[in-house]
Formats: C-alpha cells, sequence, structure tokens
C-alpha cells in the first residue's frame, strides 16, 4: 500500500489491533490536531465482508488466512509431544475483527485482584459503560447505553440453544439469568449476547468505530502493512520506530527499513506476541534472551515475554437432526440450497438473518456444585479451595453449544458443537525471540498449557456434563466418534449416531478408569487455545517481573508505554475482547492527562466525568 510521506508524528503505535485503535481513536477525537499513526503489519479491513459479516468468522481461522498470525509454541509433552497452534489478530482492528464476537464480561474482582492504582473495578465500571451500547435491555446499572461498540441479540436467534439452556435449568439444576455479564452473576444459564450491531447486522469491532469513523481527520492516519521491528532511542527516550514493509500484507514490497519519529510518545500495541519481541529487538528484556540474539541490552527488564496466559478449550461434534437450523450450509459455502442469498438481502435490507449469527446463542459460567467437585479429580481440590471456594463471582469454565462445526474436514450434515474452556488455568508459558540454525529470527514460545496437573481436571469432567447435556437435547442425533475419546471396545462410553435424545431422567454415563484415561488422553491430544493470550508485558512492580507501571510506562526508559492485553497481570474470566477494549479506554485516559489534552467531552459518559473528577481532586 502507499501511504503519505511524513517523518514525524506526535504519536506513533507500534501495531494496530483492537486496543490501538481504542487509544488512537479516542486521542484523536480529544484533540483532532495531534499527529497520530498506526503501523500494522496486517492489511485494512474497512467494510470487508470477511470481517463485518458475522457468520463469516471462521474463515479467519482458516490455515490459509492472512488475517491471523498462527504463533507456533514448542512441543509439550504435558500435550502428547504437540506443538500447540495460537492465532492472533493480525489486521487493522486486530482480534476484534476475526473473534467469535461473544461478549462476555469478567467478575468486577478480576480486576481488583490486579491490585494496580488506577485499575481498581470501581474506577473501571465507568469506562465499561462508556464504551458500549447495550442494546438489549435498557437501564441496567452495569451496563452503558450511548457508547461506540453495539451488543445485542444478533440477526437472529437459533434453536439448538434454547435447548441447551432447557437441559441446563432442568437435569443440571442450574437457575436462569438473563444477564450474566453484571460483573458478578455465574453459574446459571443465559443467552449469550453478541458484539453485533442489532440495527445492522454487521460486527462490532474497534476499527470501524474508533477509527474508520474518523476518516475525516487527516491527522490521524493508519498505514497498513508496516512491521515494526524496533523502538528509536535518544538516551533511553523513546523517539521514533523502525519498520519495514510485511512481507506477508505486501509480498512484492521492498523490504529495506524505514523510521518514523515520534515527538510525544511511542506506544507499543501489538499483542501479546509482538509487544514483547519488539521490546527485545529493542534491547528491553532479559540479558539471557539479549545476548543469545546478540541484540546489545538497553534495560534489564527479565519481565518481558513471561507471564503468559490462556484459557484452555474443548470443541467436540455431535450429530443434530436434519430440519433443524444451524451455520453448517452457510459455513459450508452452499448458497441455494441453505437460502444463502435471501439471507443476505435480510441481512442488507435489516442486519437480520443468519449472516449476522455466529452461532452461539447460550452459554454458562459454570461453577461446580458439591457433587460434582466430589466427582472430579482430586488433584484440582488445592486450586479450588485457594482461588474458588470463597469467591463465588469465579467461574471454573464456560459451556456452550454451537450451531454446527467448526471443522472443515466432517461430511456434509447437520452438526452441534459442544464447546468448554476453563477460564483461570494455573499453568503459566513464555514468548520470547531467538534465532534459528539459519541465523533468522523466530519466536520461542512456551504455551505452559496443562502443565499444572489441576488444570486438565475441569476440562475431563468438562466433556463429561457437556455430553450429558447434549445427549439430553431435543435435536440431539448421537456424537461424531472420531471427533471423541477412543474409548476401549465394549465401552459404555462408546460414541455411536442416536435416532433420538435419552430421555431428561435417564442416568448418566458411567464412566470406568480405562475410559477417564481415554478423556485425559483425549484432551492432550486436542486442548488447545482459546485465543485469550495475554500477561507477557505485565503491569506489576518491576521487583515481580513487571514491564509496565500503573500508568504503562515501561520501566527504565521514557516516552514509551505498552497498551494491549499483553499488560494483564492475571487471567480474566471472560473472552478477552471486553478487556482488551476497557484498557483502550483507560490508556487513552491516562495518555491525555500526561499531555495536558483535556478530555471532558461529548465521548464521555455521565459516569466517566464524575470517575474523572474524583481522580483529579485526589491529586
Amino acid at each position: 500500500m502507499s501511504h503519505p510521506i511524513q517523518s514525524e508524528f506526535d504519536i506513533v503505535f507500534a501495531g494496530g489491533g483492537t486496543t490501538a485503535c481504542v487509544v488512537a481513536g479516542r486521542l484523536a477525537a480529544y484533540d483532532p490536531s495531534l499527529r497520530i499513526l498506526i503501523l500494522e503489519a496486517g492489511q485494512h479491513t474497512l467494510n470487508k465482508p470477511i470481517h463485518v459479516q458475522p457468520y463469516q468468522f471462521p474463515l479467519n481461522q482458516a490455515p490459509t488466512s492472512t488475517t491471523v498470525t498462527f504463533n507456533i509454541g514448542n512441543p509439550s509433552p504435558r500435550l502428547n509431544g504437540r506443538a500447540p497452534i495460537v492465532p492472533c489478530g493480525r489486521c487493522v482492528g486486530g482480534s476484534s475483527c476475526v473473534n467469535f464476537m461473544v461478549y462476555t464480561r469478567p467478575p468486577a474482582s478480576d480486576y481488583d485482584d490486579w491490585g494496580v492504582e488506577g485499575w481498581e473495578s470501581k474506577n473501571l465500571i465507568p469506562l465499561m459503560k462508556k464504551l458500549e451500547t447495550y442494546e438489549v435491555q435498557p437501564d441496567l446499572p452495569t451496563h452503558g447505553y450511548d457508547g461506540p461498540i453495539k451488543v445485542s441479540n444478533g440477526g437472529c436467534r437459533v434453536g439448538i440453544c434454547d435447548e441447551f439452556i432447557q437441559v441446563g435449568t432442568t437435569y443440571h439444576k442450574r437457575q436462569y439469568a438473563d444477564d450474566t455479564n453484571d460483573l458478578e452473576t455465574c453459574n446459571t444459564y443465559s443467552p449469550w449476547r453478541k458484539y453485533i450491531d442489532g440495527t445492522t447486522g454487521r460486527r462490532s469491532d474497534a476499527a470501524h468505530h474508533y477509527v474508520y469513523n474518523q476518516a475525516h481527520n487527516q491527522n490521524l492516519q493508519v498505514w497498513d502493512g508496516k512491521r515494526v521491528k524496533r523502538i528509536i532511542f535518544e538516551d533511553k527516550r523513546a523517539v521514533g520506530v523502525e519498520f519495514t514493509s510485511d512481507p506477508v500484507s505486501c509480498p512484492d514490497a521492498d523490504q529495506s527499513l524505514s523510521i518514523v519519529r515520534a515527538s510525544k510518545l511511542v506506544i507499543v500495541s501489538a499483542g501479546t506476541f509482538g509487544s514483547p519481541t519488539i521490546l527485545e529487538r529493542s534491547g528491553i528484556g532479559a540479558k539471557a534472551v539479549l545476548k543469545r540474539c546478540g541484540i546489545e541490552q538497553l534495560v534489564d527488564l527479565p519481565g518481558v515475554g513471561e507471564n503468559y496466559r490462556d484459557h484452555n478449550t474443548a470443541f467436540v461434534p455431535y450429530l443434530t437432526a436434519d430440519e433443524v437450523v444451524t451455520m453448517d450450509g452457510l459455513w459450508r459455502g452452499e448458497s441455494i440450497l441453505h437460502g444463502k442469498h435471501e439471507s443476505l438481502a435480510q441481512w442488507n435490507s435489516g442486519g437480520k438473518s443468519l449472516i449476522a449469527q455466529n452461532g452461539l446463542d447460550s452459554k454458562i459460567k459454570w461453577r461446580p456444585d458439591d457433587e460434582e467437585l466430589k466427582a472430579m479429580d482430586p488433584a484440582f481440590q488445592p486450586h479450588w479451595k485457594e482461588f474458588f471456594q470463597d469467591r463465588p463471582d469465579k467461574a471454573v469454565a464456560i459451556f456452550t453449544a454451537l450451531a454446527g462445526p467448526l471443522s472443515s474436514i466432517l461430511p456434509p450434515r447437520n452438526y452441534i458443537t459442544a464447546g468448554y474452556y476453563t477460564l483461570y488455568p494455573v499453568s503459566v508459558g513464555s514468548v520470547h525471540i531467538n534465532m534459528t540454525e539459519n541465523g533468522e529470527e523466530g519466536m520461542d514460545f512456551t504455551t505452559g498449557f496443562l502443565d499444572d496437573p489441576s488444570d486438565i481436571v475441569p476440562l475431563d469432567f468438562g466433556y463429561k456434563k457437556t455430553r450429558e447435556i447434549l445427549r439430553r437435547m431435543a435435536s440431539y442425533r448421537g456424537e461424531v466418534a472420531a471427533g471423541h475419546p477412543n474409548f476401549p471396545e465394549g465401552s459404555a462410553a462408546a460414541c455411536r449416531e442416536a435416532s433420538g435424545p435419552v430421555d431428561l431422567n435417564a442416568p448418566d454415563i458411567v464412566y470406568t478408569a480405562e475410559d477417564d484415561k481415554a478423556i485425559n488422553q483425549f484432551h492432550r491430544d486436542i486442548v488447545q487455545t482459546t485465543w485469550h493470550s495475554l500477561g507477557t508485558c505485565a503491569m506489576k512492580p518491576e521487583v515481580d517481573q513487571g514491564v509496565v507501571d500503573s500508568r504503562l510506562n515501561v520501566y527504565g526508559v521514557s516516552n514509551l508505554k505498552v497498551a494491549d492485553m499483553s499488560i494483564s497481570p492475571l487471567n480474566v474470566g471472560a473472552n478477552t475482547y471486553s478487556t482488551a477494549l476497557l484498557i483502550g479506554e483507560r490508556a487513552a485516559m491516562i495518555i491525555a492527562e500526561d499531555l495536558g489534552i483535556d478530555y471532558m467531552d461529548l465521548t464521555t459518559s455521565d459516569d466517566a466525568k464524575r470517575l474523572i473528577s474524583s481522580t483529579q481532586d485526589s491529586k
């Protein structure tokens, strides 16, 4: 892509993902005279169907996709020798333009657990409200109603998800709640809202709603296809960045290096994988890591790249009745038979139909009851007692039923997929640069998945419980055996096709020790990322392997901040888009304060204005 030639800006962003778009968009609105540049390795997303039509989200995960980066982890014995692959957004807007669009917020206490001044939940809730327009129900105290990001039920509902709730509130003996994103409620079945505009049916992402909507401001520029290599320093003061054309986005472009200067601030916002590696290439990190790559150390900051965290997930396929509405036809690319043209017409005219669907309409933020705890492996007990037992707002996992398959190799039929993912795994990994045998830069990425023995226990139980729920749903027609554990011959747990569901009061499947072993091995073979990577530039004290302080300043240098999910010091009990947006809103406030910019304007909600006033009064 060609871009205007300009060698200096006030603020330069190294990375153009979710948080970068929020910060840049807010700052541009606060002060349109600010010269702001976003450098993004991926391509523009403006009005592209793969990004704005919700049903197309799985295409971003296809092996040939260039809208995500596939980060390959080190092989792990805990994963039976597998090298796990963790995708992350690679486009303007980052993961907000490629994710599943599910609206999930963590309990407010997660932010209090960070223990960082200014980031307590009482200070963040006004910003959570500021950023959203909650179209589902009016006048709820923890939701916002005039923000840029729209939250709705999507373009239509799929009946499978109603079945999931019906079985959950009867067989599973849990309550129903219309809103489990009120920052405290969990362990109840509920609808799953979406980051989809209820009027237009379009994905509600950070690129379109913070940046592209300010195209009139020529001082806010986005250069796509530009990969930041390192930060330029003068006496430990960040003064610019060095970048090149990205070889994936711009394969035919000149790969020579260029420099753009930043007169006020450099913000590293390249995500959990990109931000620590940019810092390390700039000489900020652990001495041993830098030395093996031949990089002169500028600042000894051993926390860079450490503290990698994610959620662990499994997706398990089931058969469903032929007449049931699922996403199968659209995801297989079938058109006339499955009414794709009609669906597109409905979407274009009023934002409705399956085009404005992600197949996920219901969930439970699950906590085990006493009976379930007894049935789980004792290895989970210490983590339960230490972290969960006396904290009823903390869910162990999310269970859901997806109306369609997440595998492209299954034969054409109708499918349901059981999904379950753990929210607070104990295991921790790392992300660092290294040098390959041929002298090229690579990545030394350890996921840590299942390293702690307690982490696999809720997954093993999640398989059993979601199977019991799905086999009681009216549309259930059996299991897809190839996508389930390899149970021993003659096992009562053997998977097969069925003519219909079992009775609601039927006994649960009885698993033998050999069956349990098969489930455990199954998860070690298939457990994967939930695309919720965070933590590698943690906002903690430097002595605790922190990388940035409470105002996002990188320790040991000046004029350099990090703003993205990499700053999160601990896991959050939800899909991470909500937290990425929140970090962006808080970062925009911090930077405006640092630059002396008045941001008490029309983009600030009444709650946020009260927060700002109280913050300023306390200074």
